[in-house]
Formats: C-alpha cells, structure tokens, sequence
C-alpha cells in the first residue's frame, strides 16, 4: 500500500473464544463429535426461551413502530423505565438522559474505550473477559493493563496489586469492573466494592462496571450493583439483556451514565459517546420496546429463579467432580454461568499428551502445538478437544499469566453434564501425569 493503513492496535484483536471454534470444526470433519463448552450462548445449548416471552415480542413484531428507526439514545419510555429502576434503590439518581443504548455490549464496550484519548488507560481484570482487554488495547495500542485476580482466594481482587497499578502508573485513567465476573464466575461481596472505589476516588479515576450477568447470582452469595455505592465517583454501569432473558440475537446492550455532572472532562468525554451514536441514527428498536413488558411479567421473577437454580446445582456439581483434583486450582462458581480452572504452577509442561485414536486428528494437533508461541494451557485444550470432543477456551487467552481454561455451566442434560466434567477431571489427571 501507498501508506500503511493498519491501526496501531490491530495486533491486540484476539477473541480465543470463537478462535477455537475453527479448530473445532476441522476435527469435526474429520469425526470428533464436540460438545462446545465455549461460548457463553444459552440458545445454542438448548435454552427454551418461556411462551409468554416470546407472545411478547411476537406481539410487538406485528407493529408497524417495531420496525422503524427510535431515538438516538434508545427508546425514552425504555430508557424512563429502566432510570426508575436504578432510582427506586434510592442511591444513585439517574434520568433517562444519562442512558444510551447500543448494538449490544459489545458496541458499547469498543465505542468506551474507543472514544478514549489514546494515552489514557483503563486497568482492567486480569483475567478479564476477552471484548474487554482487546478493546481497550487496541485503542492504546498496547498491551492490556490489568490487577490481579487471585485463584486462590475465590478469584477476587488483588487490591494491593490495584492500588500500587494505579499509584505508579499515571496513564490510567478508568477502572474495570466486571461484577458478576466472567471468565471466573466470582461475585464480588460489597466490601471488595467499596475499597475499589475508594481507589477510584483516590486516585480521581472514572469507574466502568459490567454488570451484564447481575441477576445471576447464586450459592446464597450477594453483592449490590455499582449505582448503589458509587457515591460521587464518575462511572458507566454496561448492562443488556442477551445473557439474563436471555437474548443474545437481539444485540441489545446499555450504559447507565453515573455523576457526569461531577467532572468537566468526563462530561465531555460523555458527550463524544452520545455523539458517536448520532451519527448511527439508533439502536434496535424491537428489543427495546420488549424490555419493559418482559422485566414487569408477573413470570419473569419466576423464570429467573429457575435459571439460577439450575446454575446452582450445575456449579455444584462441576466444583465437587473437580477439587480433588490434584495440580489445579477450582473455585465454586457463584455468578453468571462459567468457571475457570487455574492449573498449579509448573504443572504444565511441553511434553504431556492425551491419547488421539485418530491419526489424522493426531497429526493435526501435534501440527498445533509444535507452533511457536502455543500457550501450555493451548496446548491442554487442544489435546482435550482432540481426545475427548469437550472445547474450552484456554485461560491465557483472558489477558493473564493464569494457565488454565474456562468453560460453560450451559448443558442443560444433567446427565451430560455430570458426565462432561468428570471426563475432564480424569483427562486432567492423566495429561498432568503423561
């Protein structure tokens, strides 16, 4: 090319949870049959989305408004709904100004940190969920900056490790929250909370918290979502509807926008989001309408508490088939619907194998692992997957030093289930002593 047309943060693109999918797919051609523990879509694990859900939407698909473009920010009736719910708490106050509509999480995450001045930085998780560290890098241009969370404390915050991030290193800016976690499935109390906004207050930085996953929530644990603690610290709240009704499909996602008013450049930096929007004319228009008439159900609360039932038993049963198992670290997943396997460190080594009948399923994955650069934990998920069918993500691919990997509570068949997780735990065994 006459110039070089490549951004600067190209480079820090990487999404390992679709990733592995392709290498999923050729072992499929070649008669792995997968169970594709990956991706976190209720739907392609066999959610049933209830009747009068789907009434819902199947009533609003036959109006003529349902197809038209809406309001920039999203919906007002919408947006005045969901400011009332945030208000009811009686912490922070919002109006439905201070709510913006995206095309999905997703959206919102790129047009947050995308919007940035390239050398302000936003500390993030480490691990963290994959749209968020790639996001931010690549606006920057570097590597993700990141605090520890620690497997072996129920993988929360390394505040210690947080507070000296923040203090030696002035480009940061934000702080990231991802509450419920993903990948960890961790719930953090409000004490953890608390103390990360006091860093935030401390050092005058600007807070944004995923919440995506924050009515599901299980094994008797509790936390408060952000706008109830925030106090007078500027933040962004990102919420949706694709994991909690669940409808992914519908790219329907949102920022609640906290104190802008308490700081001019934030304010600011507020307004170029909402700037950015205009230009996009709107969001969908069709899930927007759907959320009040779904959230004021009169089954909805019933259809919640069945889902985090069944995510309960599932993570219990996963934790009690895992624990024992020597050489990894397993926390019981309280949140949301995933769980991440941390291996001990040195347990890993460039010599272990599982066995592969298939040759020609052999001879791909020793193609794999033989590439330079392939993380030890890499190297486990694509033996597991060659062996057993079973496809997770590896855990290095979440923005962290961590090894090991994450998968889905998403099967439904119990039976199945049970019979996945203890397939891995004697898979782990038998890889760590190969």
């Amino acid at each position: 090319m006459r110039n070089n047309i490549v951004h600067i943060g190209a480079g820090e693109l990487t999404y390992e949870i679709r990733a592995i999918v392709e290498i999923a797919e050729k072992l499929g051609q070649l008669g792995i049959k997968t169970n594709m523990e990956n991706i976190g879509d209720p739907i392609a694990k066999g959610e049933k989305i209830p009747e009068w859900m789907k009434k819902i939407v199947a009533d609003l698909a036959m109006k003529d408004c349902s197809y038209g473009y809406c309001a920039t920010k999203g919906i007002l009736e919408t947006r005045k709904f969901l400011a009332d719910l945030t208000n009811k708490r009686g912490k922070a106050q919002i109006t439905p100004e201070d709510i913006i509509f995206f095309n999905g999480l997703g959206d919102a995450i790129q047009k947050v940190y995308g919007l940035l001045k390239r050398e302000a930085r936003v500390i993030g998780p480490s691990p963290t969920y994959s749209t968020h560290s790639s996001g931010e890098a690549a606006h920057a241009g570097q590597a993700p900056v990141s605090y520890r969370l620690d497997p072996s404390n129920n993988w929360y915050p390394d505040l210690d490790d947080l507070r000296l991030s923040v203090k030696y290193n002035p480009a940061i800016c934000g702080l990231l929250i991802i509450n419920p976690d993903n990948p960890t499935g961790a719930v953090y109390p409000e004490r953890i909370l608390v103390e990360m906004i006091k860093i935030a207050k401390e050092y005058d930085l600007f807070i944004i918290c995923d919440e995506i996953y924050h009515n599901i929530i299980y094994n008797g644990e509790s936390t408060k979502p952000i706008s109830d603690l925030i106090g007078d610290v500027p933040a962004i709240a990102m919420k949706g509807i694709s994991k909690e009704l669940p409808w992914p499909g519908s790219r329907c996602g949102w920022i609640e926008v906290y104190n802008r008013e308490k700081d001019p450049v934030f304010k600011r930096y507020i307004q170029s989001i909402f700037d950015s929007k205009m230009v996009e004319v709107c969001s969908t228009t069709l899930p927007q309408k759907a959320i009040p008439l779904i959230m004021t159900h009169p089954q909805y609360p019933v259809y919640l508490k069945e889902r985090t039932s069944r995510y309960e038993k599932f993570s219990n049963i996963a934790y009690e088939l895992l624990k024992g198992v020597p050489g990894i670290k397993v926390n019981r997943t309280n949140g949301a619907f995933y769980m991440s396997v941390a291996f001990e460190k040195g347990k890993l080594t460039s010599k272990q194998t599982l066995p592969i009948e298939n040759k020609e399923v052999r001879a791909l994955v020793e193609g794999l692992v033989s590439t330079p650069g392939t993380s030890l934990d890499k190297r486990f998920v694509y033996y597991l997957l060659a062996s057993t069918g079973i496809c997770v993500v590896p855990l290095s691919s979440f923005s962290t030093p961590e090894l090991g990997f994450r998968i889905t509570l998403l099967e439904r068949n119990e039976q199945e289930f049970t019979k996945i997780f203890a397939n891995i735990a004697a898979n782990i065994t038998e890889y760590l002593n190969s």
